[in-house]
């Protein structure tokens, strides 16, 4: 088979075999500390664990990207994408060997909060870094392939570090800290794995002129307000990514909710509310990859538009079906769904910005994009925080968040009943 003959050539090329190491190995460690993060934050004896608390722990692991993306770029054209590698994933061992510390030293929580903060903050220049450099290490013919391998394979790296750190919290006891410091060691490989390529093979290639690094920012703060005055212009894509925050709010609240159940109301015991929590953590990864495979089909039968409607009028049928129970089976069940449907809203999402918006604003959009994909989130988690109880069992929150899913439902039902906009003519 061609992709088959293709990926073989792909894995032949030894700078981007290197390259993938390094991403496998950062994105590992990076679900090992997100896991640590979560678990310290919910399920340790000594924290009385809150709704606020999470949202501060969701804070933590996602305004990073959204505060500095946009910007990392900017430095990423100007230092050694190798260096980058080495020296910021050992600067996040350190950090992480830090909070690791803090946690066995019981400091205030605004103390580890920002030790892990730093840890994260790194992680997008890193993650940029590795999007950049993948050009550089394959063949032009091989570059889609690469695209589509590597970011799936970070992801999947992503949720078997996560799955190792739940191994390691329920198997070892008061351990905290060493699911941290397992992060650190991966995050160390990875590092010393970078230095397995040339110092100058991933680039970038200087250029004379180049702006002030002073003048480059503000360069980059005008060109996403350009990029969100083009969006205004582009009521579909707009449309589009509304539907999506609103569906990621959604998404966020109830993973509150199940990180409190989790907690409190399922299981008498810390290991046993772990133990569920990575299930529904799995499963709704499950959803995630049942989504990748039928929404090409169902954004070809329904149109994103009529897909994005059909995802959001599912959530809002199975939220009150599923959730209001408040039990594991239904919430489970309720998770693949969610997972599913959030996931295929975004497939159709991302057909929609890159269908419709004008390549020279496309990476401009896309960084709005992700400031409100994770801004949503953890607005989530804060108005959560506001409605939940003590045990996570909130029936207006599950109710707003129904109501919420059946609005944008409407809303993008109505959108695609109107002539055909730019998005819908790349299917037709």
């Amino acid at each position: 088979m061609p992709v088959i003959r293709d990926l073989r050539t792909l894995l032949g090329l030894s700078g981007f075999r290197r390259l993938l190491a390094v991403r496998l190995l950062s994105q590992a460690a990076d679900g090992v500390f997100q896991v640590a993060l979560a678990t310290h934050v919910v399920f340790s004896p000594e924290e009385q664990t809150s709704p606020a608390a999470i949202a501060s722990a969701m804070a933590v692991l996602l305004l990073p990207y959204s505060l500095i993306g946009p910007f990392a770029g900017v430095l990423l054209d100007r230092w050694q994408r190798r260096q980058v590698f080495l020296y910021g994933n050992l600067l996040r061992a350190v950090l992480a060997g830090c909070t690791a510390l803090l946690i066995v030293a019981a400091v205030p929580d605004w103390l580890f909060y920002v030790s892990a903060l730093s840890v994260t903050a790194v992680n997008r220049f890193v993650l940029a870094g590795l999007s950049a450099a993948l050009p550089r290490v394959t063949d032009t013919e091989q570059l889609v392939l690469a695209n589509s391998l590597s970011p799936t394979a970070g992801t999947l790296a992503a949720t078997a570090g996560g799955g190792l750190a739940f191994v390691v919290r329920l198997t070892l006891s008061d351990s905290d800290a060493a699911v941290v410091l397992l992060g650190a060691v991966l995050y160390l490989c990875a590092a010393l794995t970078s230095l397995l390529m040339a110092r100058g093979l991933l680039g970038p290639d200087r250029e004379a002129g180049r702006q002030r690094l002073g003048a480059a920012l503000v360069s980059t703060a005008r060109g996403l307000t350009g990029g969100l005055r083009h969006l205004a212009e582009r009521r579909d894509a707009a449309h589009a990514l509304a539907a999506m925050t609103m569906m990621r709010f959604c998404y966020g609240a109830l993973t509150v909710m199940v990180l409190m159940l989790s907690r409190y109301a399922w299981t008498d015991s810390e290991s046993a509310g772990l133990a569920l929590l990575g299930l529904a953590v799995g499963v709704s990864g499950a959803g995630f990859f049942v989504a990748a495979v039928l929404a090409p089909w169902a954004v070809g039968r329904f149109g994103p538009y009529g897909w994005i409607a059909t995802c959001a009028g599912a959530s809002a049928l199975i939220e009150p079906a599923l959730w209001l129970p408040f039990a594991p089976v239904p919430a489970l069940i309720a998770a693949f769904i969610l997972g599913l449907v959030t996931q295929g809203a975004k497939i159709a999402t991302d057909t929609v910005v890159q269908s419709s918006v004008a390549d020279a604003f496309r990476g401009r959009v896309f960084s709005l994009y992700d400031v409100l994909f994770n801004v949503a989130f953890v607005g989530a988690a804060a108005i959560a925080a506001l409605m939940l109880p003590p045990d996570g069992r909130s029936i207006p929150l599950v109710i707003t968040v129904a109501a919420l899913s059946a609005a944008v439902a409407g809303t993008m039902a109505r959108w695609g009943h109107q002539p055909e906009t730019r998005a819908e003519r790349c299917f037709t």
